[in-house]
This record gives structure tokens, sequence and C-alpha cells, in this order.
């Protein structure tokens, strides 16, 4: 067992008696989540730990000011108001989004949401000179922002952003920037370190206790502005159990009532022992992001494209339960932006040996590359067995990978910098593995296609910048016709695919395991959850 499950033991075995005592004293209801992370993710503002740190920290605590329906399971979530009722671009000017704020909204520290909010935020995040800048936070949505230029508060509940450029898809960053308290962190001594077990967001639940690797304990927000989302449950305590199995087995014995991705194996086991598995299809894949640099070995197109081909994806799903479907490519082929790429991504060993020859490799000659990867967390899925699946595999074509494993928001600050930097390019890796979220134009594609996104200006990781699709997301992000950014957007994803930009494994279903208490719980088509839904 990992030291930090035995760790995690003593304290999982009186979680039970706790609030059994509690529930002698007030009569509320509590469901106990166990996820995937080795932390609780950062609750000052922008969370830390990935995009699926947001359901847990972010959306849950805080608003944004475009949300995204995280409450909808029978149907892909579409953008909708959040902090701002409604937003448009300047008619003369097409960089200048205006945002009419909604009014009424309180803090859960009782102060008034108003645009000088929005500023500040932005500030807090953007602007390294003004007071209330936090580098941690600015880490974690810089990248999520990429065409914010400027900001200004036209009147107290009106705001207007200027982007770099003219940029159709901006919308789809705001989801990423959430709005904390100025009061809140003026009361506590301008101190984030104070403001992390204090936080003061607008969200449908407000932080009671937190207690850093072992549990935060969320309340329900009685008085949040969006009724439809009151949460179901007076109490939900998140306990970082990053161990499947360990996870699991505090399911089964009654010390969690939900958990986020059970192992496979352990399936039967939970059906047969009357827990219910919940999963849905998930705007989320499974690859690997090649560097492109000239001196990386994946800078031949012939390597990348062996590498697709040597991958049995068919297995990996049967390695994961079913919990997933193949990939083939960054999105579903049934997205209106897959296109129609020449390169299929099936599983052809001849093929894939005969263009790693080409290229100049053989079994006495192998390439070798050293590839980053998470230990395990959250969009992580089962990252050790699945990497080392594909190490096997990638060998049998005459690849032979080596993997430097670290902690999962290790792996991100190896992600921010990019390809190019020191802490990747210095260390000789040259491929990073990482879940990315696919549910718009912009998370799923421009991001990472464009070169004017390579990082450290964005999360281009791997340096890819290609004059064709360049000039596709440029008409994209010029475009306000849907039509015209849909076909833009399907020559995007079809040049990514024929080039093998990266190694795509699978599309992944995000399975929930819940006890027979937990009595309700949506599972959205999204890679966010809303923790509102959960009913006891």
């Amino acid at each position: 067992m990992p030291v930090f499950s035995r760790r995690l033991r003593p304290w999982l075995l009186a979680l039970p008696l706790a609030f059994a005592v509690a529930g002698l004293a007030r009569a509320e209801t509590v469901a106990r989540y166990g996820i995937s992370m080795a932390d609780i993710p950062l609750t000052t503002g922008q969370p830390d730990r990935g995009a699926g740190a947001y359901q847990f920290t972010g959306h849950t605590l805080y608003d944004p000011l475009i949300a995204w329906e995280a409450n909808i399971g029978t149907r892909p979530g579409k953008l909708v108001p959040g902090l701002a009722t409604e937003w448009k671009v300047d008619a003369k000017d097409n960089k200048v989004w205006r945002f009419a704020l909604r009014k009424g909204v309180k803090f859960h520290d009782g102060s008034d949401f108003k645009a000088d909010a929005v500023v500040w935020n932005l500030d807090k995040v953007l602007n390294d000179k003004s007071p209330q800048f936090d580098a941690k936070q600015s880490a974690q949505v810089r990248p999520r922002i990429p065409s914010v230029a400027s900001y200004r508060k036209v009147d107290d509940y009106t705001v207007e952003i200027i982007t770099k450029d003219v940029d159709a898809l901006f919308p789809y960053q705001l989801p990423w920037f959430l709005v904390g308290s100025p009061a809140q962190w003026e009361k506590l001594g301008r101190d984030w370190g104070k403001v992390a077990s204090q936080p003061s967001g607008t969200g449908p639940f407000k932080l009671d206790k937190l207690v850093p690797r072992e549990r935060a304990e969320l309340v329900k927000n009685a008085g949040y502005w969006d009724k439809s989302r009151i949460p179901k449950t007076d109490r939900i305590v998140l306990v970082p159990i990053p161990d499947a199995v360990t996870r699991t087995n505090a399911l089964l014995n009654g010390q969690v009532d939900i958990i986020e991705t059970p192992p496979p194996d352990m399936l039967p086991q939970l059906k047969k022992s009357g827990f219910r598995i919940v999963q849905n299809v998930t705007p989320h894949v499974w690859p690997y992001h090649f560097s492109t640099a000239p001196d990386s070995p994946w800078a031949d197109i012939r390597v990348r494209k062996a590498a697709n081909l040597a991958i049995d994806r068919n297995a990996i799903v049967q390695l994961l339960g079913g919990q997933a479907v193949p990939a083939k490519g960054q999105i579903d082929p049934g997205s209106p932006w897959f296109g129609k790429p020449s390169f299929d991504l099936k599983y052809d060993v001849a093929a894939a040996r005969a263009l790693m020859a080409q290229a100049g490799y053989s079994q006495a000659k192998p390439l070798k590359a050293k590839i980053i990867i998470a230990q395990g967390g959250t969009g992580q899925m089962l990252s050790l067995p699945m990497n080392e699946y594909i190490q096997q595999s990638l060998a049998e074509v005459n690849i032979q990978v080596q993997f430097e494993v670290v902690e999962l928001e290790n792996l991100y600050v190896h992600w921010r910098a990019g390809a190019k930097s020191d802490m990747n390019a210095g260390k000789g890796i040259t491929a990073i593995n990482l879940g990315y979220v696919t549910a718009d134009p912009f998370y799923a594609l421009t991001r990472f296609a464009y070169g004017r996104y390579v990082a450290p200006n964005g999360v281009n990781w791997g340096g890819y910048d290609d004059p064709q699709v360049n000039a596709a997301i440029d008409k994209v992000r010029t475009s306000f016709d849907t039509r015209e950014q849909d076909k833009q957007l399907a020559l995007v994803h079809q040049k990514m695919v024929d080039d093998a930009l990266m190694l795509w494994v699978v599309h992944d279903t995000n399975p929930h395991a819940l006890s027979p208490k937990v009595k309700s719980f949506v599972q959205a088509q999204h890679w966010f959850q809303d923790l509102t839904t959960i009913g006891m």
C-alpha cells in the first residue's frame, strides 16, 4: 500500500464516528467525496491541480462571468450567464467586449459584487504591479485567458475587456476566470495564506474548514443568487485519496459516499455490493503532446505517425474496463470540427515499423525519448498502468521511452513552461502526457495549434507553428459566423491529425461510483461536474 494511503487510513477510519457525533448535534445532510488528487486544490480563487479542480474548489466557492452548464446529463452543456447577465462585442471595434454584471449578488463575507471587484480580480492575476497580485493564482489562469489586453470599469455594473486581437472565441476563455472578494482580502490583512482558509466568493458553497492534504468541508450557501443551483446537500467533505484502490476501499467500507475514477478491476465488486457506477460522454482526451522543435526526436512526422499506429486503443479501453472510447484525434468524429483527415489512427504495427525504418530506426538502433507523466490525479485516468502499456507498445516499433514521473501539479508547471524551456528541453524531455478538456473550440483546438500561443504565451506546449493552421485560426477568431468557424476549425483539426501533432489514445467517460446513500447526482456531459446536484 502506498505511504500516503497508510497515512490516510487512520483519519479515514475516524470519519464515520466523527460524522455520527456531528449528526447528533444537527440534522444536516453530509456527502463525503473521495477525490483523486493528493491535496485539496487552491482555495483562494483560482484552483491549481488542473481543469478538474474547478469542480471542487472553483465553481463551488466562486463564480465566473460566463459559466458552463454542468448540471445537464442528456446533452453537452453550453455557455450560460454567470456573474455577467449578458455580453456583446462592440460593432465598431470587435476587440472591445462589454459585460453587464448581475445586480444584487453578495460575496460570502456580505460585501457587494460590483465592477470594481471584477477589475480587482483581473489585476490579481494579470497585473504583477498590483498589491493583490498572486503569482500562484496567476500561474493557473493567465494561460487560460491569453486574449486579454486590458480592462476597465465603465460603471458599477458594466465592465469592458479589450482583447489583443479580434477574437470571436473569447467568451470560451472566461469560465476559467473566477471572482473573489476584495473586501475579504483586506479584512485578512492582505494575506493570501489567510484567505486560503477563509475564502469569500459568490458561489453555491462556502468553505467551513480546510485541512491541507486531509479534507475541505464545504457548506451550503442558502442565499446563493442562482436558485436553480442551491445545493441539495448541506455539507460536502472533499477527501483527497490519490490511490484508486484505497479510494474505492474507502467507498466500500462506508468512509466516503462518492468517488471518482474507480479502478476497472474493482467495478464488479462495487456493483455486486450495491454501488452505482455512473459515466457519460465527456469532452476530454488523453494524449501525449510532442515537442516539434528541430532537435526533438518527434520532429520527424514519420516517427509521430508510427507512434500513433503502434497503440492498440481497444486494448486500452479493455484495460480501463470499458470506461473510455478509442481516440481518432483530438475530438470525437461526430464533432463538426473533426474534418476529413487522411491519416487514420488505427493499430498497425507493420506500418509503424516501416515508418520507423524509413526514419532510420531499427531494433538495433531504436529511437530514444524521455516523456514526463503524472503519478496520478484527476484527468489522468490510470496514469501509470496506461503509460506502462504504451511504453511496451512503442518498444515493439523501436521507440524506447523513459518516463519522468512527477506529482500532478509539478506536471502542470512543466506544461505551462513549454517544450523549449530549460525544465523540459534542458532535461531531455520531449513529450508530456496530460488529459485535455475539449469542450469548446479554444480548449479543444486553437490553444494547442496556434503559433501565437506557443508557450509561454499560451499552452501550445510543443511549439507547433503551421502557416496554414494559423491562417485558419485567424479566420475563426475574426468571424462571428458559427458556420464559417466550424469550417475553419475542421481544417485545423484535420491538419493536426494529418501532422500527428499528438499521440491520441482515448476519450474517457469520467466514471464515478456512488453509495446507495447518494440519492441524486447528475453526471454532466462535461469535464466539469456540478456538486450542487449531489443529494443524500
